[in-house]
């Protein structure tokens, strides 16, 4: 068996279901196109900005982490800056081995340069369009509303109007706490009604209430984060864990966890990567995805996720393959597609990674 190097990881094929395009650029294009648009950065060259972004997003400070997103979305409000940065996406993904990837944002974040909901859309899908064609992967788009806005109903119908475009499903993210999933019941009833997929980002920064209404309420398909299912898990004296209602349900109904370890520990939704419940919740085999959330300000990859997950579990190949295959099942891609890239693209691409000795 080959030593699980970070290079050999890099090549293991992988599955992403959690990722913000807003929260991936590269600091170099920020530069270029805040220059471009007259944005003034914190910093001015593309070293220093990364280094201030990453530094930013783990001081510990709510306000200071947002402020991040405040440069990411300025400079991704005309329609070839949102397809340049979606294409650089798709290629840097595919650098990283990722050969399915769901990326998600919000359009209502990008009309201030003039453009309408359907114009960014089309423009996001034009960069992942350009950039599947050159690197030969699968990227779409998730529709994302802002929990503390009221425009959910409307990206909901977008998402529904573009699902044979590229967009697979829809997402509502912002604050938990006091923007309950509950609020949005209407949009996420018209989905259901159209047959439509959503994940809801919930049991993050807000604990089991949120997952409970995000699923019992909502009929949400995955859990963006979910990560405090771990609340509802005792462990005895006797060393044995012991499920809550709503954790068995959760494992129980196979509903997929999009755990994004390193910004969980950024968040402190975790104390660190060692003691991160994934480790538990795969023990218990719950239907664990490991997911980036935002590359640039964790300053993370697919690559560095499953890196750390390595050295703090002990995982091997085979437990990376079942991350994948977990991901690639829980995905909004039609079925067989999802079976093709599964048997076509992430068991062949394991299987000779093994050989390799």
């Amino acid at each position: 068996m080959a030593e699980l190097t970070r290079e050999l990881i890099r090549r293991a094929p992988k599955v992403l279901l959690h990722d913000h395009l807003d929260g991936g650029l590269r600091p170099a294009t920020i530069v270029e196109l805040a220059a471009a648009c007259g944005h003034e950065l914190p910093a001015t060259g593309a070293e220093d900005l990364g280094r201030w972004f990453t530094e930013a997003a783990d001081s510990g400070s709510l306000v200071r982490y947002l402020e991040t997103f405040d440069h990411t979305v300025a400079v991704m409000q005309t329609a070839d800056a949102l397809a340049r940065v979606a294409r650089e996406c798709v290629e840097d993904l595919a650098a990283d081995g990722v050969v399915y990837a769901e990326v998600r944002y919000a359009p209502e974040q990008h009309l201030e340069g003039g453009l309408s909901l359907e114009e960014v859309v089309e423009a996001v899908q034009r960069g992942f369009d350009e950039g599947q064609e050159a690197t030969g992967i699968v990227v779409r788009q998730l529709l994302t509303a802002m929990r503390h806005q009221a425009n959910s109903r409307e990206i909901a119908e977008l998402a529904v109007r573009y699902r044979n475009q590229g967009v697979v499903g829809f997402d509502i993210a912002g604050a938990e706490a006091g923007y309950p999933p509950t609020r949005h019941l209407d949009a996420f009833e018209y989905l259901q009604r159209e047959n439509a997929h959503f994940t809801i980002h919930a049991g993050e920064a807000f604990g089991l209430p949120s997952i409970w209404e995000a699923i019992q309420w909502c009929g949400a398909d995955r859990l963006g984060h979910g990560v405090r299912i771990i609340d509802d898990i005792t462990v005895g004296a006797d060393g044995k864990p012991k499920l809550g209602l709503l954790a068995a349900y959760v494992r129980d109904k196979r509903i997929p966890l999009e755990l994004c370890p390193h910004s969980n520990v950024q968040t402190g939704a975790a104390e660190s990567i060692a003691e991160h419940p994934i480790g538990l919740l795969t023990q218990l085999r719950f239907r664990v995805t490991v997911n980036t959330d935002n590359r640039l300000m964790s300053g993370t990859s697919m690559t560095h996720e499953m890196a750390a997950l390595v050295e703090a579990f002990g995982y091997g190949l085979d437990d990376l393959q079942w991350f994948t295959v977990n991901a690639m099942k829980s995905a909004f891609l039609g079925f067989d597609e999802r079976l093709t890239l599964i048997n076509e693209v992430i068991k062949p691409g394991y299987a000779a990674l093994r050989s390799e000795s």
